[in-house]
């Protein structure tokens, strides 16, 4: 008589490596991360600095620069949001200046 089939409630391999990737990733992306920030926090408490050099800190804060640009595309969607919801407040006139400058980049 043939036996039935164990029942198998293991996670194949395979899940487990992709959680374990996305956990290692995770953990590599908050390294980074903590890094940038630990950079930006000395270079603010700096008590010999006398004006902000923002584009000194994204030149010289390795990585800074693409995560900053990868976070303003992120939060396109809400800017552009941001502004449909105000327009409604704008006069006439700076409505028809916003047309013009989006007239002018198109060109």
């Amino acid at each position: 008589m043939p036996r039935k089939a164990s029942l198998n409630n293991e996670v194949p391999d395979t899940e487990e490596n992709d959680v374990s990737k996305n956990d290692h990733k995770n953990e590599d992306e908050v390294e980074k991360l903590t890094y940038m920030l630990g950079a930006v926090m000395n270079y603010l408490s700096d008590d010999e600095l006398e004006e902000l050099d923002v584009e000194y800190l994204l030149d010289e804060t390795e990585g800074l620069r693409d995560w900053w640009g990868r976070y303003r595309e992120s939060n396109k969607k809400q800017i552009e949001e941001e502004i449909k919801k105000s327009l409604g407040e704008l006069s006439l006139k700076e409505l028809e200046e916003i047309r013009e400058k989006i007239k002018e980049k198109q060109n």
